[in-house]
């Protein structure tokens, strides 16, 4: 009981530390996008009211933004509005920032999710089976596929699996979340997915199922080919340790020791890949979405960009600066489980 609460509060301490590092993290990168948004060249005001719009709307508009003051001043306005959960008005959509956000970031949650899911078991999957065949036809076919996965763009697997399975084939439908007709379950999570379950709509859980798979494989790829490259050059090199050796030796069987013993300590560079690759695909997924007209937040962002709408910048920004830093407390806490000496330094620094 003493070893576990001593677990726990250890566990306390450095979630509570890596908190307190967050809030500086997400104090600084606010600071640093707001001025960013700030000073690129234009006129957030006339963009949003077009060319034609009156020289005093123009400048109604400035003054409710408070461009016309300093950016402290600016920055101290949009900071005390964000604390309150108010990240302002969009310029594109004339709706709160915080309600297409609560729109949109499901959407690229499901989307990047359902990629993860599809990258960590694939690519551990593949990796693992290559270096179990080091230097054979199966392992040079699977380092081949990988450089392939690793060097081709996302999207041009998108365009691919759309004309392939969604035109040519018409295996799976082409665009959006749902099909025409279909209902949509009660809003619980925003993940169509697990708000149909949860609602017992099994023929909506199926069709956006069916919507995922095209887009969450496009996305997948990639991050897949980089984790098969990587788990298996780790479990090769494991091979060659004295612990392999031994356990050879004492007559355990092959699988016994690839998979009990020699993956768990070479999934600790995956899962730290993984993890950096999931919070990228949320910001990189911008192209899937367009090509399968996905509502996501990556979509948004981008548009928001083009069209120059600071508020929805920020906010967007800021979002996938937590996602970033979530997935990294993640995976310290992941790593920690795999590998005990990681624990242990860590309970020696606390």
């Amino acid at each position: 009981m003493q070893r576990q609460a001593d677990a726990l509060r250890r566990l306390g301490l450095f979630l509570a530390r890596r908190l307190v590092q967050s809030i500086f993290v997400l104090f600084g990168l606010s600071i640093l996008i707001f001025t960013i948004a700030r000073v690129l060249p234009g006129d957030p005001a006339r963009t949003a009211l077009g060319a034609r719009a009156p020289q005093e709307t123009v400048d109604r508009l400035r003054e409710e933004m408070h461009l016309n003051d300093t950016l402290p001043v600016q920055y101290t306005y949009w900071l005390g509005d964000a604390l309150r959960g108010d990240f302002g008005m969009s310029l594109v959509t004339r709706r709160s920032v915080t309600t297409d956000i609560a729109e949109f970031l499901p959407a690229s949650l499901e989307l990047v999710i359902f990629a993860g899911v599809l990258t960590l078991v694939g690519g551990i999957a593949l990796g693992t089976l290559s270096a179990r065949y080091k230097d054979s036809w199966v392992d040079n076919l699977i380092r081949i596929l990988s450089y392939a996965g690793v060097v081709t763009p996302a999207f041009i697997f998108a365009i691919i699996f759309l004309l392939v399975f969604g035109l040519a084939l018409d295996w799976l439908p082409s665009i959006g979340r749902l099909s025409e007709g279909v209902p949509k379950p009660p809003l619980v999570t925003g993940l169509i997915t697990v708000d149909a379950l949860l609602a017992g709509q099994l023929a909506t859980f199926w069709d956006a199922l069916q919507h995922l798979i095209m887009p969450g494989v496009a996305l997948a790829l990639g991050s897949m080919a980089q984790e098969a490259r990587i788990t298996r050059a780790t479990m090769a090199d494991n091979l060659n340790k004295d612990y392999i050796a031994a356990e050879r030796a004492l007559g355990i069987p092959e699988r016994v020791v690839m998979g009990r013993f020699l993956l768990k300590p070479s999934l600790i560079p995956t899962i730290s890949i993984f993890a950096l690759d999931f919070a990228a695909n949320l910001a990189n997924a911008f192209l899937v979405e367009l090509i399968f007209n996905w509502p996501g937040i990556s979509r948004y962002g981008v548009n928001a960009m083009l069209r120059k709408d600071l508020n929805a910048i920020t906010a967007v920004i800021l979002i996938l600066g937590v996602v970033f830093i979530l997935m990294n407390i993640v995976v310290d806490l992941v790593v920690g489980a795999l590998d005990p000496r990681i624990r242990l330094r860590a309970a020696r620094s606390d």
